[in-house]
């Protein structure tokens, strides 16, 4: 008999045992990203002191809305290792855009620190990569932000299909996922940040924000990969 099935390319011509293994280790990855994740934003709050300063306020939270609160955004769809696996679609929906809530809260809260520790020192704005490259990464957050309230309130969409949507909207959070670890391993370039880390320490700092983006790189990608048919 003949039947068209759809699946994903991830995994094909696998056998059963290496199909176990990698699924196995996508699970252990995607675990290990939620504890990367909570370890280096909690690292990254006592590092800077939070209240010693109105600079100590920034690194907190954009560490906690781009490293903890955008990963856990995308992480709890996963289908392996999420502490949200009991929850509906509906409940991960509405958990992410709390979640995402959070990120623009506290990118925005985080930019308002900077600028009045800019201001009470008397510095240059936007005199770094770090600083260029974090401005983007707020715009790209919010433009996301805004595209993922089409997908909340259909009636948005116009002509464009809700399917369409949902790939853009995956597409540009991957972007600002990118771009927003990108900042963050140029923060590690500053001179507040190589003042306070040195040694060893500052290059298992640099590496630990690659990891989460490796996983969320690859959890989306798969996601979203063209699909193809097979007939038996």
């Amino acid at each position: 008999m003949r039947t068209d099935v759809e699946y994903s390319p991830v995994g094909e011509g696998l056998g059963m045992n290496e199909f176990w293994l990698y699924v196995w280790m996508r699970r252990v990855a995607v675990i290990a990203a939620h504890v990367v994740a909570l370890g280096f934003t909690i690292l990254m709050s006592l590092l800077s002191r939070p209240g010693t300063s109105l600079f100590s306020w920034h690194p907190v939270c954009m560490s906690v809305a781009f490293c903890l609160c955008m990963t856990e955004g995308i992480l709890l769809f996963s289908t392996e290792g999420s502490p949200f696996c009991f929850k509906s679609r509906k409940g991960k929906v509405r958990l992410h855009w709390f979640l995402q809530a959070l990120v623009v809260l506290g990118g925005a809260t985080g930019l308002g620190f900077m600028v009045a520790s800019k201001r009470v020192s008397e510095r240059p704005h936007l005199a770094t990569w770090h600083s260029l490259l974090g401005v983007g990464t707020l715009v790209a957050t919010a433009l996301q932000a805004a595209c993922g309230l089409c997908l909340l309130f259909p009636k948005l969409q116009g002509v464009t299909s809700h399917a369409r949507l949902r790939l853009y909207h995956a597409t540009c959070g991957l972007v600002a996922y990118l771009l927003a670890t990108v900042t963050v391993v140029l923060a590690m370039f500053t001179d507040w940040f190589q003042a306070t880390v040195k040694g060893l320490l500052w290059y298992a700092f640099l590496l630990l924000p690659l990891f989460p983006a490796l996983v969320v790189m690859n959890q989306i990608t798969n996601a979203y990969l063209p699909k193809k048919k097979i007939t038996t």
